[in-house]
């Protein structure tokens, strides 16, 4: 809470204050949600916030978003979330292609093109998916820790 409130303050955007710490967007919005960030994280932020460090650890003081004294918890939280989301994907994917499909018939019955609309996001929704699931996590947790890293080293 105390990053949204200096965010919201300098004006800025979840993917503006991003891109200022050299962080990720979802980062961002992880961190407002109530998840803890690592030193090397407040401090980017710290920096790009003009703020000093100890103001942003104040917000380990306050309580977390669950109820479970677990350090996994916030983990476990987005992890259900970025299910959660997925499934409404889905959900949108299978509607739109209904009615795709019923003006398809209806005007063209012929010829089946709402088969291209499907195959492209279906692709999308496929890796979606993958990465809801952590089939398939090239941009997860592990390569935010390297990106931070490097960004710092520079």
């Amino acid at each position: 809470m105390v990053i949204r409130k200096y965010r919201l303050e300098k004006g800025l955007s979840q993917e503006q204050l991003a891109d200022m710490a050299g962080v990720s967007a979802r980062t961002i919005q992880r961190l407002e949600r109530g998840a803890k960030a690592t030193p090397e994280t407040l401090k980017c932020l710290a920096a790009a916030l003009d703020v000093d460090f100890a103001a942003l650890r104040k917000d380990d003081d306050m309580p977390e978003a669950l109820s479970s004294t677990s350090p996994i918890a916030p983990a476990v939280e987005d992890h259900v979330r970025d299910i959660k989301a997925f499934y409404l994907h889905a959900i949108r994917y299978a509607l739109v292609m209904f009615l795709l499909l019923v003006i398809n018939l209806w005007v063209s019955p012929g010829f089946l093109w709402v088969v291209f609309p499907a195959i492209g996001w279906g692709i999308g929704l496929a890796a979606h998916g993958l990465s809801a699931f952590q089939i398939s996590t090239f941009f997860g947790p592990d390569w935010e820790r390297r990106e931070i890293a490097r960004r710092l080293r520079k």
